[in-house]
């Protein structure tokens, strides 16, 4: 294969760092297949299992890293398939409230652990592993 990007180059770890992403996400997908969810509809289970009964719209952006407006068309159809019951505090209240349902919360019981992810890494030693998770904390700003 041609080398596109220059092996010594910050583009170059970026350009490794999509693949890995972009692997993971393919057997994460695969994984799910089976029980008709996606990755983004299994993260939004998994964050209002998190942060318990009636979480907000705006809550749950923050924690999918995502605009209100696209998580808003996702949790539509997470709704009309039964796994989440959106509402609102009064009839005149702006806030949405997103919670599971007991088909969500069956849902996440079964998809709660993530084999691929397990499978993927296990090529890493648990030291490795705990650098990569240093590093990359490190180029989000995230402080240890």
């Amino acid at each position: 294969m041609k080398d596109l990007v220059p092996k010594n180059s910050s583009i170059y770890a970026r350009h490794l760092i999509g693949r890995v992403r972009h692997l993971m996400l393919l057997a994460r997908q695969k994984e799910l297949t089976q029980y008709h969810i996606t990755p983004n509809q299994f993260n939004v289970l998994q964050i209002l299992y998190k942060l318990g009964q009636h979480a907000t719209l705006a809550e749950l952006s923050i924690y999918c890293y995502r605009g209100i407006s696209n998580l808003s068309t996702q949790v539509t159809k997470m709704e009309k398939d039964g796994l989440v019951k959106k509402s609102r505090e009064s009839p005149k209240s702006h806030l949405l409230k997103v919670e599971l349902t007991r088909k969500g919360l069956a849902c996440y019981q079964k998809t709660k652990e993530i084999k691929s992810a397990k499978m993927i890494m296990s090529i890493l030693s648990e030291e490795e592993r705990q650098e990569l998770i240093s590093i990359l904390k490190k180029i989000i700003g995230e402080n240890e």
